[in-house]
């Protein structure tokens, strides 16, 4: 669970959501340290083959579907995510990778 300015934001709830979009093959989401909110709600997204998915055009498609408060606020659509040799996603990666590339300051 991550906490949005005060709201409790479970990432498999979100995830299922954008899962349900027709250009979503998966959907991982994570929270990013955020100095007005606390955490703010990230997503990865490995996109359909042959989708035009945009992450601008996936935010929008969220609007009125769901809180405004877990639309994710940064999405990055790549082509795998960072697996366990067991084949679990590794979202503690895709945070680092989100905090260096965004320049915030770690949580811990």
């Amino acid at each position: 669970m991550l906490i949005r300015g005060g709201e409790n934001v479970y990432p498999v709830e979100v995830e299922e959501f954008l899962a349900s979009h027709p250009d979503v093959a998966q959907a991982q989401v994570f929270g990013l340290p955020d100095p007005k909110y606390g955490e703010e709600v990230a997503a990865w997204i490995v996109a359909r083959p042959g989708s035009k998915l945009t992450a601008e055009g996936l935010r929008e498609w969220c609007k009125g579907r769901i809180a405004h408060y877990k639309i994710p606020r940064h999405v990055r659509l790549v082509s795998e995510f960072p697996l366990t040799a067991t084949g679990k996603p590794q979202k503690f990666r895709m945070q680092e990778a989100m905090i260096a590339e965004l320049g915030l300051a770690s949580k811990s």
